[in-house]
Order: structure tokens, then C-alpha cells, then sequence
């Protein structure tokens, strides 16, 4: 169940990102359409910074202590750009135009998503 909470959130979070930042856009023509095509960005977002995150921050630890941390604003855009090309290559339709749309995104995503985790409980305190 707490897989599904934290995709909804992310997909919140995603859609929230698509009204604020103008780089970044939904072009599902329906609300459910609009729904699953942030659900299924969400997964692929998630998927994505499960399986490369670790990699990445295990490979340049060293630019992540040289430049206090700042290099893992770097890396989410990345991670943001990589999951716009697999939503493109799969007709999703959730596109980032640029380099600073993908880093402003990656980091209100993770903002907002922080934030609703914070107000979902996620069940440990039964």
C-alpha cells in the first residue's frame, strides 16, 4: 500500500511541476488520460532513480564532497531529462524542454513530494 501512496504522491508532485514550470509539459488530451500519464511518469521516475541513483552517487562521491552537494542538483536534472526521453521513446506524452526546466523540476518534485510525504502518515505508528 505504501508503494501506491508514494506513487500518487510523486504523481501529484509531477503534476503540480507540469503547472508551475514552463519547460514542462503534459499533452494528454483528457483528465484521465492526464492521470495515467502522470502515474505511469511517476513509476518511471521512481524506477529510474532507484536503479541509477545509487550508482551515480557511489561513482562520483568525489564531485558530490568537491562541490558540497551542489552536484547532486546536477544529477537529478539528469535523472529528470532521462525520465522525459523514456516517456517520449513511450508516446507518454510528458516532455522537459531544457537543462534548467529538468533541474527547476527534478528539485520542486522533490520539494513538493517531501511535503506531502510529511502530511501522509505512512502507517508505522498502528
Amino acid at each position: 500500500m505504501g508503494i501506491i501512496i508514494r506513487l500518487v504522491i510523486t504523481a501529484i508532485s509531477l503534476w503540480i511541476t507540469t503547472l508551475v514550470i514552463d519547460g514542462i509539459q503534459l499533452t494528454a488530451g483528457t483528465a484521465a488520460g492526464k492521470a495515467g500519464t502522470l502515474l505511469a511518469v511517476a513509476a518511471i521516475f521512481g524506477l529510474v532513480n532507484a536503479v541509477l541513483r545509487p550508482i551515480i552517487k557511489t561513482i562520483g562521491c568525489g564531485l558530490y564532497v568537491l562541490t558540497l552537494g551542489l552536484m547532486a542538483l546536477v544529477v537529478n536534472g539528469l535523472l529528470f531529462l532521462l525520465t522525459s526521453f523514456i516517456a517520449d521513446k513511450l508516446d507518454l506524452g510528458f516532455h522537459v524542454d531544457g537543462f534548467v526546466a529538468a533541474i527547476l523540476g527534478a528539485l520542486l518534485v522533490g520539494v513538493v513530494s517531501w511535503v506531502l510525504n510529511m502530511l501522509v502518515p505512512d502507517g508505522g505508528d498502528d
